[in-house]
């Protein structure tokens, strides 16, 4: 179903991209508010000020691959920058996180490793966030995918949000060390499911930001078609199962999607946008407030923590297992032994992951107050039992 935003009238609610100029893009395009609540530097999320206030704003960009995503936040960019005077951080998903996948062992990357990706870039975004407010350089967290953190911070380079000379040891300097403007960040990412957009409203209403969704409405023939005119095409079937699963903004289900926006990208038409813009300017000058004693954003906070040091755990573990195999076949251990091997230690890895996330453990007892080095050393320790069976002069 459509979704409109709740300060629109029905009949403006859906606009079309036709008229957004294509620049070099994988996305080829078919022709009565609350009270402001903003931060200063130095105070907590929910603290608000009237001098030196940082107002911010999040716009998730949702749709079907090839539906116009990257032509939207183009124009996006440039408007806001140009028209409003406003400073735009344009966060392109399939930028970031697939890079991260070079670190993997030639698998397929799961679900769940996807999900952590995403719950990491957040966390990326929240540094930065927390860099503009505090007025700091922005630093690596201590958590990260390297390849990952670099391609984020290509990410802000590229938009002169942070200076290119700086080091990774000394972190980042921002470009405007004052920032009084506002700035918006823009989420380009297929976002299919409402969970994916609730995480980033999570954020949004930590750190008293306008909130709102642009979803893209293309038919899926089209979305196909241009797909394939992409150097790196997305296969068919998985832009057919999303078409299949994917959920725009219900209004009437869930009350933080109502800064919500249908966009058409079918054909040629004559509007200017003015729907996309205002809806954006409403958002900013309408931040969700944040409510300090929340159990709900507590528990999101501990999740997302919790998956990714299980996301770290994981690659840690697969690196070491494949070693481990490399080793075995350099020593010409039998295809019968290497098959017993490989099963025992990817079951020692599915039973480390499992303990991490159940977080009671007797193997791993009190994580918390361990570091991941001490569980590493813990997985090396079992993994030495094991191989001692296959490759007993080994260890």
């Amino acid at each position: 179903m459509k979704a409109y935003p709740s300060n629109y009238a029905k009949k403006r609610s859906v606009v079309s991209l036709a008229h957004v100029r294509q620049g070099p893009s994988q996305d080829p395009v078919c022709p009565g508010s609350f009270p402001r609540v903003s931060m200063k530097r130095g105070e907590s999320p929910g603290d608000t000020g009237s001098e030196g206030q940082i107002r911010l704003g999040f716009c998730v960009l949702c749709g079907l691959p090839a539906s116009g995503k990257s032509t939207l936040s183009r124009f996006l960019s440039d408007q806001l920058r140009r028209k409003q005077g406003w400073d735009v951080a344009v966060v392109t998903y399939d930028d970031i996180i697939p890079e991260a996948f070079l670190e993997g062992e030639n698998a397929q990357v799961l679900p769940s490793q996807w999900k952590s990706f995403r719950h990491e870039l957040l966390m990326y975004i929240e540094h930065f966030l927390m860099a503009i407010i505090n007025g700091c350089k922005l630093s690596a967290p201590t958590l990260r995918t390297e390849v990952m953190w670099e391609s984020f911070v290509d990410c802000l380079k590229n938009q002169s949000l942070i200076s290119s000379g700086t080091g990774k040891t000394q972190g980042y300097c921002l470009t405007n060390a004052a920032p009084l403007k506002p700035l918006y960040l823009i989420l380009d990412d297929n976002f299919y499911y409402q969970s994916m957009r609730y995480e980033v409203y999570q954020l949004a209403r930590k750190y008293s930001s306008g909130f709102c969704q642009l979803f893209l409405d293309c038919p899926i023939e089209s979305c196909l078609e241009r797909n394939r005119q992409r150097s790196k095409p997305v296969p068919d079937d998985t832009i057919q199962l999303m078409a299949r699963k994917i959920e725009s903004p219900n209004i009437q289900k869930n009350a933080w999607e109502h800064n919500s926006l249908t966009v058409r990208s079918t054909g040629p038409c004559s509007d200017d946008n003015v729907e996309v813009i205002d809806l954006l300017i409403t958002a900013l000058k309408n931040p969700i407030r944040y409510f300090e004693e929340n159990v709900e954003q507590k528990e999101t906070d501990r999740i997302i923590c919790s998956t990714n040091t299980l996301h770290q755990a994981d690659q840690k573990f697969r690196r070491i297992i494949s070693q481990t195999m490399k080793k075995a076949k350099d020593e010409k251990v039998s295809a019968y032994k290497l098959k017993r091997l490989a099963e025992e230690l990817n079951k020692l890895k599915a039973d480390f992951l499992e303990d991490l996330r159940q977080g009671n453990s007797k193997r791993i007892s009190c994580f918390h107050q361990n570091s991941i080095s001490d569980v590493i050393r813990l997985f090396h320790y079992e993994r030495d039992n094991i191989v001692q069976k296959y490759i007993p002069n080994e260890y």
